[in-house]
């Protein structure tokens, strides 16, 4: 009996040796995430700017951003016209790219290198120097397209391809980075007797593709897509860094949604309206999270 008394006290002081060293984590949790969170929930049904304390308006916040806010509209749009494109070509490029860079060839190490360098550029230097390569006057860009005869758009002046423009800028930055990486490492472990046999029953590359590479890589696709619709959503650097004084121009043609959000927070100090906004932004990435695990997740091969 004394034994199992000894055997439950020790098991007691384990789990508070346990609790007392995760303490430091579980409050850090609360105070710098769990508390922020609710206190945004709270605030998103107030009208406080800052300098004066919060007055309760209910959801008078919800209702101007949907009823009368046309900035909240467009800035939705140009988000989810962003999103239209990133996400598709965030999949497919890192994808080709990573089949490209699996190949036994002599120096990959080195092709994997080159490919990956532009990942690591901060993402305000990127966008600085595609700033400069669209100029259309002295950028690089319309100069080689008038090399061949093509007359080169405005680019980031022009409402019509400003977005494409960042869109671009995005790409570049994406196409031999984390995603690549993701899709080599699964396609490394696709196990080479798959191709082997396919070879021998004649099927083609792009049968083989199609049929072995996709459905054994299908769960790195699944993250890669979650995380992009997630990413997309929060677009702010390249459009705050590449217009002028970061106001989402031309004709708030790349006024995104959390650049506007932030403009509602910093520069009009409207915080309550932020808050809805930031609210109304975890839904949206919330339902479309939730909708690819329901349309995807049946499809997805754990091999």
């Amino acid at each position: 009996m004394n034994g199992v008394f000894r055997t439950g006290s020790a098991r007691r002081r384990e789990a508070l040796a346990c609790y007392g060293f995760i303490l430091p984590a579980i409050l850090f949790l609360l105070l710098m995430a769990i508390g922020p969170i609710v206190a945004s929930f709270v605030i998103s049904f107030t009208y406080w700017d800052v300098m004066t304390p919060p007055q309760w308006i209910g959801l008078e916040n919800y209702r101007e951003m949907f009823l009368e806010d046309d900035l909240f509209r467009r800035s939705l749009w140009n988000t989810l016209y962003f999103t239209a494109f990133v996400v598709p070509l965030g999949t497919v490029v890192p994808f080709l790219v990573a089949m490209l860079l699996n190949s036994k060839i002599r120096g990959m190490h080195i092709y994997r290198t080159c490919f990956y360098l532009p990942s690591i550029v901060p993402v305000v230097a990127g966008s600085v120097l595609w700033l400069w390569l669209l100029n259309p006057d002295l950028g690089l860009v319309n100069a080689a397209l008038g090399a061949v005869g093509i007359e080169g758009p405005l680019w980031m002046y022009s409402p019509r391809w400003s977005k494409m423009s960042i869109i671009l800028v995005t790409i570049w930055g994406m196409a031999g980075g984390p995603n690549m990486l993701i899709y080599l490492a699964g396609l490394q472990g696709v196990p080479r007797s798959l191709y082997e046999a396919a070879e021998i029953d004649g099927a083609r590359w792009f049968t083989r593709v199609w049929n072995i590479t996709i459905p054994m890589v299908s769960p790195y696709i699944l993250f890669t897509l979650v995380m992009g619709f997630i990413q997309a959503f929060q677009v702010f650097t390249q459009a705050y860094v590449m217009t002028p004084r970061g106001d989402g121009g031309p004709v708030d043609s790349t006024l995104f949604y959390v650049l506007y959000l932030y403009h509602k927070a910093f520069r009009q100090f409207e915080m309550g309206y932020a808050s809805a906004m930031a609210w109304v932004l975890f839904v949206i990435i919330l339902t479309i999270t939730a909708i690819q695990f329901k349309l995807l997740g049946k499809r997805i091969h754990y091999g």
